[in-house]
């Protein structure tokens, strides 16, 4: 079987990817009992230690707030020991998948979905960081896949350590009576965290390159949490209650992050819409027939 080492292997995202694939594929899982990836200069020599044939690189620090507090740290992290991931599974003639993110178009003012073509902007710590380790591997890397994901969601799976989405926000917020703030100002793809693990053995066989993993949607975040109400089977009435915007929050800039994700569809990989993933996840995990 392949062998596929995956760093941040505690991570939501990463634990998805093994729980469905780890009946075909050999994982080595990284978490950071076996490496601290504040510590770029172990992540090399660790890993030229193991036999693999695809090093997925989930590993990173994407809270927004801690990457502009703590560059210096956040770098480390999210650029330095990416990189030396990378060296790792080119010395081993091994393709590296990394994972990166539509965060790297946060600066533009103009509207999506943005391209593979489209040139980055980017305005946090977090989105250059990323965008740094990108332009990396195309100057020194012939073997790879970098995969920009939308916000992804899901919904719990017992032993599976669950990352907030927009999907699980309105959810508590609704289960809880506890009113919650989503931006009118911001419009973004959200994609079904099955859509990586369901076509995984197909991205490790893509053509060297960039792809956009994001399902496409024309609503802005508040209007889509309201649809998320919806689709749960609130009433208007508690949707209008706990569900609220707020037009404060980049009333600067309308933000729009949305990914065009045709390339990864012309290679038989489609992420569909953003109603069809959510009518899918509510499928697998008994809200729907």
């Amino acid at each position: 079987m392949k062998r596929v080492v995956i760093t941040g292997a505690n991570g939501y995202l990463a634990s998805v990817i093994r729980l469905y694939n780890e009946d075909h594929i050999t994982f080595l899982p990284i978490t950071r009992k076996e490496i601290d990836f504040s510590k770029p200069e172990t992540v090399y020599p660790y890993l030229s230690n193991l036999e693999f044939d695809v090093l997925i690189h989930t590993a990173a620090n994407a809270v927004t707030e801690f990457c502009a507090k703590n560059p210096e740290l956040a770098h480390k992290i999210n650029t330095e020991a990416a990189i030396e991931a990378a060296k790792a599974a080119r010395d081993k003639h091994a393709r590296f998948l990394f994972i990166s993110t539509e965060q790297v178009f946060n600066g533009r003012t103009d509207q999506g979905p943005f391209t593979e073509e489209d040139e980055p902007v980017c305005v946090t710590d977090y989105g250059k960081q990323k965008i740094e380790v990108e332009q990396w591997l195309k100057a020194n890397s012939q073997d790879y896949v970098i995969l920009r994901l939308s916000s992804m969601f899901g919904m719990p799976i017992p032993h599976v350590k669950l990352s907030s989405n927009f999907l699980m926000r309105t959810w508590s917020a609704l289960r809880t009576k506890t009113p919650a703030k989503f931006t009118p100002n911001e419009q973004r793809g959200m994609t079904y965290s099955m859509t990586l693990a369901d076509h995984l053995d197909q991205i490790t066989e893509l053509p060297t390159g960039i792809y956009h993993v994001s399902s496409r949607n024309d609503r802005t975040t508040y209007d889509l949490c309201r649809y998320i109400a919806g689709e749960l089977g609130y009433r208007r009435e508690e949707i209008e209650t706990y569900i609220l915007p707020d037009p404060e929050r980049y009333a600067d800039r309308f933000r729009d992050y949305r990914l065009d994700a045709s390339k990864l569809k012309a290679h038989g990989i489609d992420c569909g819409t953003v109603e069809e993933d959510l009518a899918r996840c509510l499928k697998d995990f008994g809200w729907k027939d």
